[in-house]
């Protein structure tokens, strides 16, 4: 079994990964913090708004049961990608729409798909499409955050 990795930030990452979780082909997905120039940063580094990290979910994937393609179509079907640095109530650069790719062919696919499903929105999609970087993991208290309250989704 061939493993890859995919990185997206849609907003608070807790739903994001109950949903990502939920796909067929998804091995794994922890959330955590990229983007940014603070090393280790925590979680509450993170919401002061001013370490450049997103909150993120990164995914082990097999690319034999789902594609990085059916990936990135999730994503935009997960958030609304036409909010800069919101999603719902949430605001802040934390919260950007973003993708890390990790392969000049991820960052191919993200641009087609993002370019595709345009026309679906009303507004310019304003999801950032970038190299990974470092992924800090969110600490334990975070990871599976909703599943551990018997939740499937967040209720914002």
């Amino acid at each position: 079994m061939s493993i890859e990795k995919a990185t997206f930030g849609a907003g608070c990452f807790w739903g994001v990964e109950s949903a990502f979780r939920e796909l067929p082909g998804v091995v794994d997905a922890a959330v955590g913090y990229e983007g940014g120039t603070m090393l280790n940063p925590t979680y509450q580094d993170v919401c002061t708004d001013e370490t450049g990290h997103a909150e993120v979910v990164e995914l082990t994937f097999d690319p034999a049961k789902i594609s990085y393609e059916k990936l990135v179509e999730a994503f935009f079907g997960l958030h609304n990608p036409t909010t800069p640095n919101r999603q719902g109530p949430d605001t802040g650069t934390q919260y950007r729409s973003v993708i890390f790719f990790h392969s000049p062919e991820q960052e191919r696919v993200a641009r087609a798909v993002m370019t595709r499903v345009q026309p679906r929105f009303s507004r310019p999609i304003v999801t950032q499409i970038e190299p990974a970087q470092t992924f800090y993991r969110a600490e334990d208290y975070h990871q599976q955050y909703l599943a551990k309250r018997g939740l499937r989704h967040c209720h914002i």
